[in-house]
C-alpha cells in the first residue's frame, strides 16, 4: 500500500505587489504621445508600417496591370524566362581527342615558355 501525505500550507497567501523594474517614463514626454497615437491607430486599424507606396509610379502601374491580368484568368510567369541551352554530348576519348557528334577533334595543349 502505499502512503499517502497531505501538504497543508500554515502561511496564509497574500497578494504580491510587483515592483516595476528598469526607468521609469515620463508619461508627458513626445516618446510617449507618440506610442499612444501608434496605438490608437493599431487599434482603429489605420496604422501602417513601411516606406508609402507613392499611387502614379511606375512599380504601382506594373503591380495593377498584374492584378488585372489574375482577375482575367491569365497566367502570370514570374521571373526571367527560361531558355533551354543546348549541350553538346562530349566523350573523352583515350588518345587526348574529344569527339563531339561523333566527329573526332585533337586536343591541342599550348606549350608554355619556361624562363
Amino acid at each position: 500500500m502505499k502512503k499517502e501525505t497531505a501538504i497543508e500550507l500554515s502561511a496564509p497567501a497574500t497578494a504580491v505587489e510587483a515592483k516595476k523594474s528598469g526607468r521609469p517614463a515620463n508619461p508627458n514626454s513626445k516618446r510617449q504621445a507618440t506610442l499612444a497615437a501608434r496605438e490608437a491607430a493599431k487599434a482603429a486599424g489605420t496604422f501602417k508600417k513601411g516606406r508609402p507606396s507613392v499611387a502614379g509610379s511606375k512599380r504601382q502601374a506594373v503591380l495593377a496591370a498584374r492584378a488585372e491580368k489574375i482577375a482575367a484568368g491569365i497566367e502570370v510567369k514570374r521571373g526571367r524566362p527560361k531558355i533551354e541551352k543546348v549541350v553538346e554530348d562530349l566523350v573523352t576519348l583515350e588518345r587526348g581527342e574529344v569527339e563531339v557528334d561523333n566527329l573526332i577533334i585533337p586536343i591541342v595543349k599550348s606549350k608554355s615558355k619556361k624562363k
